[in-house]
């Protein structure tokens, strides 16, 4: 050891050389003067804390391993410790947070002795990081947090809540999600995700995602867990792009499976660098197993009670919709056979409208029944082509003119002169005919319909809304909006006609064309619904 002195006269020590054993000690060895500058630094340190020797040695202890919001009292032990005190760490083993290199903080565990040296006091710190001791601890309150979240959860919904938020509280993981699989769809969609405070998820927090796409997508498909050391690395995924540029680092997931049935993904994103750690990959394996479980179980409860609903809905679709019109279509059979001979060839014509429009009617339901049977065998065509959405809304809107006129109502429509996409035509003419139709079916006489549509060429999407002033829908239903039979209680009460199959038809027509559907947050009369659908083919 080598003393020397600065101006002034103060009498300051040297960098020390430490022993060979502490340079190759496994734990960080740091040794600092009562002015808290750094006079050793051995190579464990250099790993635990990011700094090399070089870049350590002369400069502050507090500047280097001390996070700013506790620096203050960090100033106040080592006042103290220069006073010959012990303060609240010299002879004791002690945990706090300290600061790495590269900005993160971490828990570590440290013992502090002093020496009395010819220049002055040393202090000489042991300390070691204790994340994955700490994090090891966790698992079995994580665990003890799942299982009563599971067993006390009302709902699916509510389960997979409890589940992320005991990763995200428990476990200190800035961004927790679990997606489950939609087999009708063909789409993973985020049953639940757990936020950090402070942290925007912009761009990153999408709700649904093919399989194969984004770390949830691709450990759904492959159906085993996948850890991203470096989110920035991952250049290949979009998402893992939009997570990196939120402060994002590295990412695991896990599939959730029973047996050869894959259900999901489990995931979790940290704000730092970590190796793959055998501990975690387990715990999140078998966390997964126990909501796969649960999973299972609870869609099997709710298919049974949606298979009730279904049933009864149905049978209310078949006793309302089908039994009407058959009725109308018997009774005037029957009237026009008894008096033909009577009838003027006005009135016979009357009554061959009157045939025609609950045939008509009939048809329509039946192709619906049709089409409903092709989207639960996964058969429901699409032939996409180079097209323009303009003309079909036009063509759409054209056909429905006699019906609007005879309501008296407003429709206001602004398209451009072309909107070009690659779709099938004839599928969204039939999405156009349904989404306009609803909006004319729902809105009283003298009401008013607002239909738009436009391209964002940075996003190679396209928009359309198509709004009414109608009977709206309540909010508690809207969920349950796009279940096949399901009709709202507004139009339920007011006995107006329809399947409930219309807008499932709808929605899967959309998203074969990998688009979205939506029902906006209108806060006066009426409904909007808003269709995003790409400009290019997938």
């Amino acid at each position: 050891m080598s003393a020397g002195s600065e101006p002034g006269g103060d009498v300051r020590l040297g960098l020390l050389e430490p022993p060979a054993m502490l340079a190759v000690a496994l734990e960080a060895y740091f040794a600092f003067d009562a002015s808290g500058r750094v006079l050793a630094w051995n190579p464990a340190a250099e790993t635990t804390f990011g700094y090399t020797r070089a870049q350590a040695c002369d400069r502050s202890i507090e500047e280097l391993i001390v996070p700013a919001d506790a620096r203050a009292g960090s100033r106040a032990e080592l006042a103290a410790l220069a006073r010959g005190e012990s303060g609240y760490a010299l002879g004791r083993r002690v945990h706090w947070v300290a600061a790495h290199a590269d900005g993160h903080t971490f828990p570590i565990e440290m013992t502090l002795a002093a020496t009395d040296e010819a220049g002055g006091r040393v202090f000489h710190a042991f300390a070691h990081d204790i994340t994955t001791a700490q994090r090891a601890s966790r698992f079995t309150a994580v665990e003890s947090a799942v299982a009563r979240g599971l067993a006390e959860a009302e709902s699916s919904a509510v389960a997979a809540a409890r589940v992320v938020e005991a990763l995200g509280v428990k476990m200190g993981w800035p961004v927790a999600e679990l997606w489950l699989a939609d087999d009708d769809r063909q789409l993973l969609s985020c049953a639940a995700r757990h936020v950090g405070p402070g942290r925007r998820l912009r761009d990153f927090a999408l709700n649904q995602l093919e399989p194969g796409v984004g770390l949830p997508g691709r450990v759904y498909a492959d159906g085993r867990a996948l850890w991203i050391p470096d989110l920035r690395a991952d250049t290949g995924s979009i998402r893992s792009r939009a997570a990196a540029r939120i402060g994002l680092r590295v990412a695991v997931g896990v599939p959730l499976c029973t047996g050869r049935h894959m259900l999901g993904a489990l995931c979790v994103y940290g704000d730092r660098a970590e190796d793959p750690e055998d501990t975690l990959l387990a715990l999140l394996n078998g966390l997964a197993a126990q909501v796969g479980q649960y999973v299972l179980r609870r869609r099997a409860e709710e298919l049974a009670i949606e298979l009730a609903h279904t049933k009864d809905e149905f049978l209310a679709m078949v006793t309302h919709e089908l039994r009407n019109p058959l009725s109308v279509i018997t009774g005037t059979a029957a009237l026009l056979d008894d008096e033909l001979d009577d009838l003027t060839r006005e009135e016979q014509r009357q009554y061959l409208q009157i045939l025609l429009r609950n045939a008509e009617r009939l048809s329509i339901m039946a192709d619906d029944l049709l089409d409903l049977a092709r989207l639960e065998s996964g058969h429901l065509a699409i032939t996409p082509a180079p097209t323009d959405l303009t003309a079909i809304i036009e063509q759409a809107v054209e056909a429905a003119a006699a019906t609007v006129e005879d309501k008296q109502l407003t429709v206001t429509v602004d398209l451009p002169e072309r909107l070009e996409l690659y779709a099938d035509g004839h599928r969204l003419r039939q999405v156009a005919d349904n989404l306009i139709g609803n909006a004319i079916k729902y809105t009283p006489a003298g009401g008013a319909i607002t239909i738009t549509a436009g391209a964002d060429g940075a996003a190679q999407m396209i928009t359309w809304t198509v709004a009414d002033t109608g009977i709206g829908i309540p909010a508690s239903e809207r969920p349950r909006l796009f279940r096949r039979f399901y009709r709202a209680s507004t139009a339920v009460d007011r006995r107006i006609p329809g399947t409930g199959l219309g807008l499932v038809i709808t929605r899967a027509i959309i998203e074969r064309h990998h688009g979205t559907i939506s029902l906006a947050d209108d806060q006066g009369p009426g409904t909007t619904f808003v269709v995003r659908l790409p400009i290019k083919p997938a």
